[in-house]
């Protein structure tokens, strides 16, 4: 299954990127990562990726997340995930990236601490 990616812009330099599908290497993570690349370079600072229809991630989807937090890190921007199921979590965790990566449950609880930051 494909990745797609769904950018929702709000109020204050915040986006909301929703993507659906597998992380995996290949032209549709591609596609996905110069979606969240172009919401930075329109002014996005704030950005919560919703992975709540991502059932898988492999190193090249780490890796788009990983760039997605240094590029806005760079910027002094902020990068949380919401919406990580069980089997992802686990990938976070084993490689330490959830120690980099702030996870919230759900999506109103990144952008509340968004709106806090």
């Amino acid at each position: 299954m494909h990745v797609n990616a769904t950018i929702e812009k709000l109020p204050q330099a915040t986006a909301v990127i929703t993507l659906q599908g597998n992380m995996t290497l290949g032209t549709s993570l591609k596609v996905a990562d110069s979606q969240i690349h172009r919401a930075i370079e329109d002014g996005a600072t704030k950005i919560v990726i919703d992975l709540s229809g991502v059932d898988y991630v492999d190193s090249a989807g780490l890796g788009v997340l990983v760039f997605a937090y240094g590029t806005l890190n760079e910027k002094s921007g902020v990068l949380r995930l919401c919406g990580v199921n069980p089997r992802v979590l686990s990938l976070l965790k084993l490689t330490k990236t959830d120690a980099l990566l702030p996870i919230d449950q759900t999506r109103a609880e990144s952008l509340s601490a968004l709106a806090a930051s």
